[in-house]
């Protein structure tokens, strides 16, 4: 499908093992490592992407040290100095808390992209052949479900789960109070809340809960390694735009290998672990793990985004997740599931 849109504390860090994309000895890039800090979920796609780079001759002779973990969690790590060249989060706030630390130029989503590198949309995670016959959001306040979603206060997918579960409401003619009573219901059923999108895919796969709100490309990566879920798209769902950046002090290589990552074999390799092209003409067939491996990623009925529906980042950040006042906020204290 062509994507239309171009698209607590101690913070405990996930290191992954370097990446090594070594070339020949005389390579431009000998000796270079670039430090990448992202978010858990598109870990596999971001080392898929630099064994490709490693084929060329701007890539040969880097290596990448990595850093992944809870979206929110990551950002603070930079900004109390975790050392980063090319940052890949969950949501846009977590590269403005970068920017407002002089961390990140103002212009970094200046580019016909607008800062983002890979995108996906929120869908419903089933076990396997929907035992519980979930077709979409108004199934998940019934009573007896239970539904798996990251904690929203550490997780840029708990973020975009609670957007979407709102726009199902107030993005089909609902009233905010409308859509704050649907959010209410939807997280008294909530079981568990995880830090990341990752930890909550692992604790449903591990056994927890009827339904997971997740990434369409993490439910994709599951079955790609062997597990045995389905999922549902929803009639209404929301964009998921996930942003990347290089910092003001990154190595001169991070440039060029973001440009690789924008570019259509770095986004081929985004399609092959189950993320939505952000760029027209991406060969999309033969994705493993999906429901039609040649016809990935369906076209939802109602597909709602950040910028005409949600106004923006800044904006939403303040409505739905403020630290006192947000709604999304509130909802999940006065249902008592928060940490």
């Amino acid at each position: 499908m062509r994507n239309r849109y171009r698209f607590t504390a101690v913070v405990a860090l996930v290191a992954g093992l370097a990446v090594s994309a070594c070339g020949g000895g005389h390579a431009a890039g000998q000796g270079t490592t670039l430090n990448v800090v992202g978010f858990a979920v598109p870990e596999a796609a971001n080392k898929a992407i630099a064994a490709e780079w490693a084929k060329t001759d701007a890539g040969k002779g880097v290596r990448f040290k990595t850093s992944y973990g809870a979206s929110g969690d990551q950002s603070r790590a930079v900004v109390a100095g975790l050392k980063a060249d090319y940052v890949h989060f969950s949501v846009t706030s977590d590269v403005t808390r970068l920017v407002d630390a002089g961390l990140v130029d103002q212009s970094w989503d200046d580019g016909p992209n607008k800062g983002i590198v890979s995108s996906s949309v929120v869908v419903l995670a089933v076990r396997r052949g929907n035992p519980k016959n979930i077709q979409g959001w108004d199934d998940l306040i019934k009573p007896g479900i239970g539904i798996v979603t990251p904690n929203p206060a550490s997780s840029g997918s708990a973020r975009w789960n609670a957007l979407a579960a709102w726009g199902h409401i107030a993005g089909n003619g609902g009233t905010d109070a409308q859509a704050e009573e649907f959010l209410t219901k939807l997280f008294a059923n909530v079981v568990s809340l995880p830090n990341s999108g990752r930890d909550a895919t692992t604790t449903f796969l591990g056994g927890t809960g009827d339904v997971l709100l997740a990434y369409e490309n993490e439910t994709i990566l599951a079955r790609q390694k062997g597990e045995e879920l389905d999922w549902v798209l929803p009639a209404t769902t929301l964009v998921i735009e996930n942003p990347g950046a290089i910092l003001k002090n990154a190595d001169p290589k991070a440039k060029e290998w973001l440009d690789f990552v924008l570019g259509p074999q770095g986004q081929r390799q985004f399609a092959l672990a189950g993320f939505r092209p952000i760029i027209d003409g991406v060969d999309t067939t033969g994705v493993k793990g999906a429901l039609d491996p040649n016809n990935p990623f369906p076209t939802p009925k109602k597909l709602l985004t950040v910028e005409n529906d949600f106004e923006s980042w800044s904006a939403l950040s303040k409505k739905f997740f403020d630290e006192s006042d947000g709604i999304v906020t509130k909802v999940i204290a006065a249902s008592g599931k928060a940490k």
